[in-house]
Parts: structure tokens; sequence; C-alpha cells
């Protein structure tokens, strides 16, 4: 069946870039199947141009805020427009990092602990004992993330003129820093497609490390125990489940190797989960026997299928 698909990308979030990516090569896969696809790089005056495209469907394919928290999926459901990936309650839950916590931990699911903290007081004390992590609490792809430590270049306490996300944000979430290795897990619908080990050129998995060709070395399947690589598929598709994602999701862990399952912690499930020629959807999705166009089919197909507003 021959559709009318509207691709949302680009706004005005700190990834607008990589959502101009993910959009346009989501919006090619399209028409290569077929369908009739209109691109929307979001401005203000989004509603306007989607009431008059008249799509069967929508991608979003934005990421971080206003596509991401909830914001759009709104908009969306009031417009009685269907769209990918999950609705508004979840988008809102599942973006602010501190309300994840609180909807995952009470079900069993290993995350760090650790507290909201006021960036002025940072330059008076540290919040936890070093080292720790800061980060704000609803930005995605590692964006404003810092690992405060003993030997780093932030003084002790934290200087206000050093470059940190103090000085971009009010307040900010500071954690245990875990030890280890990272790993993800990609989930569509109800299954976990397998887990990859991400290896940095630089030491930390920032937005740089994601979107740059040649600084991340992804490896598939991760050389990680088998009871490990249970673990994060498992604590993947209940995370996904229990804060009622929709479509494709992508779970982030920290995972200390000295501490064996026990030492597996989920740090986020990103609803909106990169698209792009680097993304780790469309990577394991493929490892699974599925292509790219394919995954992109799969995700309009399921949205179809889903009720407004859900």
């Amino acid at each position: 069946m021959t559709l009318h698909v509207v691709v949302l990308m680009g706004g005005w979030s700190a990834e607008r870039e990589v959502s101009l990516m993910s959009g346009n090569g989501v919006a090619d896969a399209l028409e290569s199947r077929g369908h009739r696809v209109t691109r929307i790089d979001m401005g203000r005056d989004v509603a306007a141009r989607l009431a008059e495209a008249k799509p069967d469907v929508v991608f979003n394919a934005l990421h971080g805020t206003p596509g991401e928290d909830g914001s759009v999926q709104g908009m969306l459901d009031l417009m009685g427009l269907k769209y990918t990936h999950s609705g508004m309650v979840t988008s809102v839950i599942a973006i602010d990092k501190q309300l994840t916590k609180q909807a995952l931990i009470p079900h069993g699911i290993p995350m760090p602990g650790g507290r909201m903290v006021k960036s002025a007081e940072l330059h008076q004390r540290d919040p936890l004992p070093r080292p720790y992590v800061l980060k704000p609490v609803n930005e995605g792809s590692s964006v404003g993330v810092a690992i405060v430590t003993r030997e780093g270049n932030y003084g002790d306490p934290i200087s206000p003129d050093a470059r940190g996300p103090w000085q971009e944000f009010e307040e900010l979430l500071a954690e245990p820093y875990i030890r280890g290795r990272e790993l993800t897990t990609a989930v569509l619908g109800d299954r976990a497609l397998g887990v990859t080990e991400l290896r940095t050129k630089t030491g930390f998995y920032d937005y740089d490390a994601k979107y740059t060709d040649g600084l991340t070395d992804h490896i598939y399947p991760a050389a990680i125990p088998d009871d490990v690589a249970a673990a994060c598929q498992r604590i993947a598709v209940d995370a996904h489940r229990l804060l009622g994602c929709k479509g494709a999701s992508r779970a982030d862990f920290r995972w200390d190797d000295e501490q064996g399952v026990e030492g597996l912690f989920l740090l986020e499930v990103n609803t909106q989960p990169g698209m792009t020629p680097l993304s780790l959807v469309p990577e394991q999705a493929k490892y699974s026997g599925m292509t790219y166009a394919e995954l992109v089919q799969w995700l309009v197909d399921d949205a179809l299928r889903q009720e407004e507003g859900m």
C-alpha cells in the first residue's frame, strides 16, 4: 500500500544536525519503497504545515526537545495524526532521567543512584564523592555530560569558569561514576535485537563520539558473558514495556566487568533513537536480518497499528 508519509526532522534542539541526517535517511528509504514523502524541517509553523500536508502517518525523526519530550507527540495527538515511536506520556517520562528512575527502579530495574543538584552549589562543594557524573536531566545523546574526577581540570570545588554543563543548566543530575564498559540494546516492539559494546577512542561516548565516523568502534555481538548479555536484553525489554514505549527504543548501560551481572546498570532509555548511518538501532536490525528500508517500513506499519494518544 502506497502511503503519504511526513518525515518530521530538524527542529531547534542541540541534536538538530543528527535529526536531519536521520530524517533524510528515513525519507530516502520510504521513497525507495514507493511511498510519497513530504520532508518537514520543523519550525514554529509545524502544525499549519502538517494540516496542509494531510499525511497518512508522521515519521517522527526528531531528537531532543521538543520532538522527544512529549510536546510534538501531544500536538500530533490533538491533530488526530498517527506517528512513529512512543506517545506523549511515555516521552515525558523517558526524556527525564529522574522520572525514568522513579518509574523503573521500584520494578527492580538496576539504575545508578544520585540526586538533583543546583549548579551554583557545585562551586561550593561536591554533591557526591569523586568520581561522579553530572548531566542535564532531559537532554539526550550525552549532551552536556561531565565526568568529575580528582585528577580532572574542573577544579576542587568545580570552578565557575571551567567549561561544563553548570554554565548552561541551572540544575543537574549527579550520579556515581560506574567504571567499566558501555553497552547498548535496541528493542523493536517486544523483542531485543542484541547487545553492542561501544569502544570510544576519546575515552567517553559523548555526542561527538556517537556521530563522528571513526571515533567509536561498535562491537557486535558484544564480547561479554552470556548472563550479562541476557540481562541487558531482558532489562531493555522490561524498561520498554514499563515505560510504555512503542516502535523502537534503545537502552544504554554501563557494566563494571569486575562485578559480573551485578555490575550492570541501565543509564537511560532513548525513545527516539537515531536513524543515521552510524546509529545503533539500524545496525542491530541489520545484524538481525532487517535492512534499513525494512526497519523504516516496520516503524511506519507499527505506527498505523497504534491508537492515537497512546
